[in-house]
């Protein structure tokens, strides 16, 4: 096992021995949480100002073997996310004016070739949200630009890229995936004779007696083995279509959780996309318009049912399509019904309506008294509800109490457990505690975990009272 990996979420068969083809994967590995138990998850949620931590992707291999087009393959399909790219060797030391005029001499893919702790402080800082100035190392002369850098902003995925990165262990513990590119070594002669000739103006016998001289013992000597730390190792690198693809989907999935949703499996945040966030940017704007806030609410409720339709179970059918062929795929659920939560839950029927026609809908009212004390009012369900799965419907989960009340009445009816959904616009991570832990089977579907609650139970940063500005009864 490489070190510290940890169990992958999807099996894949181990390859044997120092030869193999295809991808392996021998665990891929997701750094140390201080949210890894729940008490854990509320002091970090109860702190507004705690960053949210980027997503940190190793890429190592010899030289010229295609790690930059690995990087590249990884960037363009990751283009709903913010994604920074990190070069070791933009950290390379200046030579000194002896070293300089010794410069074939010189070995640059020794591991003291590079300024280590500064690649160090900047993958830190970026880990901490905050802007760097990467250097820029000028190949030809063999010194960084003293009056440029790179401005690199925070982001939610950091690709670090280099021959070596994998060789400091301080390094290797900022990454949550350490991916190695292996190439054949006659492959990436050519290809760094034709970089070295066409990019950085050198001739090919200096390329060739470095070659032999300092990039071939070094590569036996320090970046080979340190193959033995990556979680994944691509054959062919950048042609390795399939591998890049697994790689992917696996940083999408972690990219949409939440930290609470590996602590409690039943909850559900759906996938985050520039025109998510850029909604909920748009209907959390306290100077946006009824008519806006109505439509662009609409649009994220119709995500979230949605999703929540896609955790009901289905049945195997077969259909007869107009070219007289047979279609096999599945049979919606039949026995459904939504429950809204008055009167902000309300404003979610519409979507239900559209996405299932004809949909029974009960109604339950609660009361509140202050916050801690609730009251049912009013019930109004189905006869049948307790042969029917149920969506309930609130387009905020805040303490989680009106939840957890309207929950027990619908277990009181019959409703198994497990057969109740919950949706919601936002939630917090307080009530997300509050009803994952009385219901464990119970599931929670929204499109946002917010930060905390305040001193008033109001979610921050929230989007006010939803029912108010929805229904258009705001001050």
């Amino acid at each position: 096992m490489p070190e510290d990996a940890t169990a992958i979420d999807y099996v894949m068969e181990k390859a044997s021995g120092p030869h193999f083809s295809g991808l392996r994967l021998d665990g891929i590995l997701s750094s140390p949480s201080p949210s890894s138990s729940p008490a854990a998850a509320s002091n970090l949620a109860a702190d507004p100002n705690a960053p949210k931590q980027p997503f940190v992707i190793g890429v190592s291999g010899g030289t010229a073997s295609g790690k930059t087009t690995v990087c590249d393959m990884i960037i363009q399909q990751l283009h709903d996310h913010r994604v920074v790219l990190v070069n070791q060797d933009s950290f390379y030391r200046g030579l000194t004016p002896e070293e300089s005029e010794r410069v074939h001499e010189y070995n640059f893919d020794h591991p003291d070739a590079f300024d280590t702790e500064q690649l160090l402080d900047c993958v830190q800082k970026l880990k901490n949200g905050q802007s760097v100035q990467v250097p820029i190392y000028d190949f030809k002369i063999h010194r960084r630009s003293s009056d440029s850098f790179r401005q690199v902003n925070a982001s939610d995925v950091i690709i670090l890229e280099g021959i070596l990165v994998f060789h400091d262990q301080r390094v290797r513990n900022l990454m949550n995936i350490k991916i190695f590119v292996d190439t054949d070594a006659d492959v990436r002669l050519a290809r760094r004779i034709r970089r070295d000739t066409v990019e950085r103006g050198r001739d090919i016998n200096s390329v060739l007696e470095m070659y032999a001289k300092f990039v071939k013992p070094a590569f036996d000597d320090f970046i080979h083995p340190s193959k033995k730390y990556a979680d994944v190792i691509i054959p062919r690198g950048g042609d390795n279509h399939v591998a890049i693809d697994l790689i992917v989907q696996h940083i999408r999935t972690k990219l949409g959780q939440h930290d609470l949703c590996k602590i409690y499996p039943n909850v559900y945040v759906i996938q985050s996309t520039f025109q998510i966030r850029g909604m909920h940017t748009l209907i959390r704007d306290r100077e946006i318009s009824k008519h806006d806030f109505v439509f662009y609410s609409d649009r994220l409720i119709r995500l979230v049912v949605e999703h929540g339709l896609g955790h009901l179970p289905f049945t195997e059918k077969q259909v007869v399509t107009p070219t007289a062929s047979v279609y096999t795929g599945v049979d919606f659920c039949k026995k459904l019904c939504g429950v809204s939560i008055v009167r902000s839950g309300e404003s979610m029927e519409n979507a239900l309506r559209a996405c299932c026609k004809g949909i029974k809908i009960g109604k339950i009212l609660i009361h509140r008294d202050g916050d801690n004390g609730k009251q049912l009012i009013y019930e109004k369900l189905p006869t049948d509800i307790s042969e029917r799965h149920v969506l309930l419907l609130d387009p905020v989960l805040a303490t989680g109490n009106s939840a957890n009340q309207a929950i027990e009445l619908l277990i009181q009816k019959g409703v198994p457990e497990a057969h109740i959904i919950f949706l919601n616009l936002i939630s917090a991570p307080e009530g997300i505690h509050c009803v994952s832990k009385r219901f464990p089977s119970l599931k929670i579907v929204t499109s946002e975990i917010d930060v905390a609650l305040n001193e008033e139970f109001r979610v921050i940063p929230g989007l006010g009272e939803f029912g108010d500005r929805y229904f258009g009864t705001d001050d």
